[in-house]
């Protein structure tokens, strides 16, 4: 009898072993049910690729976004297997950071984590670079790249040329966290860093995992399957000094003027962050992440503050004398380099993480789960004797809400500018906060997710968006990427309850990934993808007018029809907006009806006349601004 047939079936080799065990799991409804039922046995024998697959399944990752190469071969084997079977999912792609740009979105927006696999050399350099967006953004995904063979029998085609062993781990580990999977046995250890990473309740990230060429197909015995970790699952975390909370809450009833700045962390919480400001008396000042923590029309929301800003949203931020930060990291342009609370006193700072929590100086630092601290803080309050006499604050809030009024009438003026005389369209053009509002009214209408792109159409539209929910705007401001947002939409056809997206893009941004055009059709995503050309890099365009007053090098004569070259992808629907916004409404309608992916490009004004952008309120550590901004900030005290 062939010694093959004389295994028990769950122990055959290759395609035959792991065509039954992912067999077994799809009938039982999934790994630990298996090995329940007893239909797979607690320990197998399989290679470190499929050990890799069951790991991850185990964690509740199905999905693969992939960019298959010498380098992974034999990973991409035992996912056509089990993908045949129906355990996972694997969609193909035809570019790194478009495919990274994709995970991204697909755990950012829907929560479903995936794992992104590609080859070895330029194809895990190019993904490397597309995971800025998740690290920069607190987006937990697996990076699982091919690497250099562990026996150093010479080099690699496609390895760093480098006499040193496996530098595409060394830069990982600069990148993020990493794991190079050496000894195909530590997949648990392996496995188990990458939950925690992954998963963190704070502050998740890309997790990177090398899998060199040789270690894939070597064998691991007995794995305990058992073993191998489960997705990482933190209980909330609260504050456990009393005295911490009293101390803020003092602070909180003591002070007139308060200004609270909302970042990205607080999304999820957004009724307890409203009640928190009624309470307090805060006025409220968004991130450009953070639209829709209060409704647009709240009285006590200043909109967006920073750099770019607001002028509501900035005069709180200049004027406030209590500070109380809600999960913001501080970047640069959302407390103007550290220079944004020239008058705060003292600082309340409820974050998830130790550096966030204790960024700034004189501060109260609340850590823990932002939703129990805030819980804590609010009985902190009530507890104290009469209570927040919030008609102290009267005066401050009347004051902020005077220039909410202000900004208001100012964005009314700037949007109602329909058209500019353009030179390099030779005609009148929409303005972009026009156009930007009026897609932005058009996404609301159809309850369409919004994904703005970096650039000038980004910095306008986190000024312009008016959202009354969290999660209805998501804008890549953490790494700033150009095209993520053309790439974010793909995540519609990937996702188990796709949403309609829209994105916002420049020309330039578009331009940095229109393969996305294929890979959205291909994977059945629908959503538009709006492109406001104005033929230029107007963002840097406008930063050195405003500094040097003179811009240079950030255009070029080359004209680019993106009806055309978008309808020249099948499946694709291309509309041309036309150049007023009663064509636009008629376009952004017409792109809509498409059931797929449709294109909708805008002729927009660039140049000096200010009505042709809603303006910057803030201060930045760039160009010839740093030395004042610096000034200042040496004599900040928070």
């Amino acid at each position: 009898m062939n010694q093959t047939s004389e295994l028990p079936q769950t122990h055959l080799p290759g395609v035959a072993g792991m065509a039954y065990r992912a067999a077994a799991i799809v009938e039982a409804g999934g790994l630990e049910r298996a090995i329940a039922r007893g239909a797979l046995p607690s320990q197998v024998s399989v290679t470190l690729s499929e050990a890799l697959v069951l790991g991850l399944l185990k964690q509740g990752v199905n999905k693969y976004l992939a960019i298959f190469g010498h380098g992974s071969t034999d990973l991409g084997e035992v996912l056509r297997v089990y993908t045949a079977a129906g355990v996972t999912h694997v969609f193909n792609f035809r570019n790194e950071v478009e495919m990274a740009h994709a995970g991204t979105a697909l755990a950012w927006v829907y929560r479903e984590t995936c794992a992104v696999v590609t080859s070895i050399g330029p194809g895990g350099l190019q993904a490397m670079a597309g995971s800025l967006a998740a690290a920069s953004n607190g987006v937990g995904i697996y990076h699982i790249y091919g690497d250099e063979t562990t026996w150093g029998e010479g080099y690699n085609m496609q390895q760093v040329p480098k006499p040193v062993q496996h530098v595409y781990g060394q830069i990982t580990a600069l990148m993020g966290q990493s794991y190079v999977l050496h000894t195909p046995d530590a997949i648990r250890d392996a496995l188990r860093r990458g939950t925690q990473c992954v998963h963190h309740p704070v502050k998740a990230g890309p997790f990177f995992m090398l899998l060199p060429l040789n270690a894939q197909p070597a064998m691991i015995e007995n794995l305990n399957l058992l073993a191998l970790p489960e997705r990482l699952a933190m209980p909330r975390q609260s504050v456990g000094d009393v005295a911490a909370l009293a101390s803020a809450a003092e602070l909180i009833c003591l002070h007139q003027k308060i200004v609270m700045k909302v970042g990205g962390g607080a999304r999820a919480f957004s009724q307890k962050v409203r009640e928190l400001a009624e309470a307090a008396g805060a006025a409220v000042v968004l991130s450009p992440g953070s639209a829709g923590v209060l409704p647009d029309a709240h009285a006590q929301n200043m909109h967006v503050g920073g750099s770019k800003g607001s002028i509501s949203g900035n005069h709180a931020m200049s004027r406030g004398e209590l500070l109380i930060v809600i999960g913001s990291r501080a970047v640069c342009q959302a407390d103007c380099s550290g220079v944004g609370y020239p008058r705060a006193e003292a600082v309340i700072n409820i974050n998830g993480d130790t550096l966030d929590v204790s960024h700034y100086n004189a501060s109260v630092a609340l850590p823990g789960d932002i939703g129990a601290v805030i819980e804590q803080l609010l009985a902190a309050l009530r507890q104290r004797r009469g209570g927040t006499d919030l008609t102290m604050k009267h005066a401050w809030l009347r004051e902020c809400a005077e220039k909410k009024r202000v900004w208001k009438a100012f964005l009314a003026e700037r949007q109602s500018a329909r058209q500019l005389a353009d030179a390099v369209w030779q005609r009148p053009v929409l303005t972009q906060p026009a156009a930007i509002k009026e897609v932005c009214d058009f996404a609301k209408r159809i309850r369409a997710i919004k994904f703005f792109d970096a650039g000038d159409v980004q910095a306008n539209g986190f000024q312009t968006v008016e959202d009354d929910e969290p999660f209805e705007t998501f804008t890549e401001t953490g790494a700033s990427y150009m095209g993520f947002a053309t790439c974010a939409l793909i995540a519609n056809g990937l996702a188990r309850t796709p949403r309609y997206g829209i994105a916002f893009t420049g020309d330039g941004s578009f331009m940095m990934n229109p393969q996305a055009l294929i890979s959205a059709v291909e994977h059945g995503a629908r959503g538009m993808i709006v492109i406001f050309d104005n033929r230029r890099m107007a963002a840097i365009s406008s930063l050195q007018h405003a500094q040097y007053g003179v811009d240079f090098k950030t255009s070029d004569g080359v004209a680019v029809d993106y009806v055309r070259l978008a309808s020249s992808v099948a499946g694709v629907k291309a509309v041309e907006a036309g150049c007023d916004t009663a064509s636009l409404a008629r376009a952004l309608d017409e792109a809509h009806a498409h059931d797929g992916l449709s294109v909708v490009h805008v002729p927009v004004y660039a140049g000096e006349d200010p009505r042709g952008g809603l303006g910057a309120y803030g201060s930045w550590n760039v160009g010839n601004w740093c030395d004042d901004v610096q000034r200042r900030y040496r004599a900040s005290r928070v």
